[in-house]
């Protein structure tokens, strides 16, 4: 029992007066966090745009792919699958770069050297894929995951970029091989892969590059890859979303800065990584 002005209240009256404080407290700090954060969304909406995002996403975006990438100087493998868990009919996660009609019976894929100076004819290499398939075989079982939410366990089958950047001298800075665990500070820091039209184009860093399970893929379900899915050659990069694994490799370069990414331009995430 309480009084207070010369009227009395009961324990229960009490306890009730305590709740609706509470409750219009509560709505109050409801309310100005709400106008808060739309503010705050208003003012990132409203920002400069830095490749359609805007700068302060932009550059949150950036913070978070420095950070994982230096969890990725020696990254961690994919987690694999059985062959029998594989799926019999594979998604097809886009066909951007794949509307033109390319001869793939003698298809070459063009490899350009890094050169800090005026790239020289020697620089560039035009490999036909059935050279590259002469290269040691590697499968990789993994769950390929789409920005779009969906995943799915798939198989496929090439050779490690890792094995095609030591034969052909790629990814280094000196025309050297390749040796990620020795001579880290030889490699370049991106590769970038477009399309023979160039109408899609990745960036990625260099050591998801050479990671032992990125590889250039012919084979999908150990058949040859049928046209929507890229053929005759692609990239598989399991430690990346879906949007980095280019489909019909036209070109594959180096470089020491970002190059360009199809979907980063658009304002995704440049990175990617899982």
């Amino acid at each position: 029992m309480s009084t207070k002005k010369n009227k009395t209240y009961t324990e229960e009256e009490l306890f009730d007066r305590k709740v609706r404080r509470r409750t219009i407290r509560s709505f109050l700090i409801f309310f100005l966090l709400f106008f808060l954060a739309f503010q705050a969304w208003k003012w990132i909406d409203n920002a400069p745009k830095d490749k359609k995002a805007s700068k302060p996403l932009r550059t949150v975006m950036d913070l978070n792919a420095r950070i994982f990438a230096r969890g990725y100087k020696n990254p961690s493998l994919a987690k694999e699958f059985s062959k029998s868990t594989a799926a019999r009919k594979v998604r097809v996660n886009g066909n951007i770069g794949l509307k033109s009609t390319y001869d793939t019976t003698d298809y070459k894929v063009k490899l350009v050297r890094y050169s800090p100076y005026t790239p020289k004819l020697s620089d560039t290499l035009y490999i036909p894929v059935s050279e590259l398939m002469l290269l040691p075989k590697t499968e990789v079982v993994f769950s390929f995951k789409c920005i779009e939410g969906w995943s799915q366990v798939s198989w496929w089958g090439g050779v490690r970029f890792l094995d095609v950047a030591k034969k052909y001298h790629l990814a280094t800075i000196d025309g050297s091989e390749p040796d990620p665990e020795n001579h880290p500070e030889k490699l370049c820091k991106f590769a970038g892969l477009k399309t023979p039209d160039g109408q899609y184009y990745v960036g990625i860093d260099m050591p998801s590059m050479l990671h032992p399970q990125t590889i250039l893929s012919f084979e999908v379900n150990g058949n040859p890859l049928p046209e929507n899915q890229g053929a005759p050659i692609r990239l598989i990069i399991p430690v990346k979303y879906g949007i980095k694994h280019l489909k019909r490799i036209g070109t594959i370069f180096f470089s020491q800065t970002p190059p360009p990414d199809y979907w980063a331009d658009r304002g995704y995430d440049y990175f990617s990584g899982l």
